[in-house]
């Protein structure tokens, strides 16, 4: 099955550590990343892709950040 762009960016299949914390948190912001892309489907002005865009960015980073945090 084809990975969706929010499991692609935080990269859920990579947990070497096999955590089912670190397992549910990137599935939670996967899944963030998967609604913010729906909106921008349905809208094209430019300052509202833009600030999903930033919102997908900082996603990403949240989940690398706690995925480091829940596994120090």
């Amino acid at each position: 099955m084809a990975k969706s762009l929010g499991e692609k960016r935080v990269r859920v299949d990579f947990n070497p550590m096999s955590s089912d914390k670190v397992m549910f948190m990137k599935k939670e912001f996967a899944q963030m990343i998967d609604e913010l892309e729906q909106h921008k489907q349905k809208d094209s002005d430019p300052e509202t892709l833009r600030l999903i865009a930033t919102a997908q960015t900082k996603i990403e980073e949240a989940a690398m950040w706690t995925v480091k945090a829940i596994t120090k």
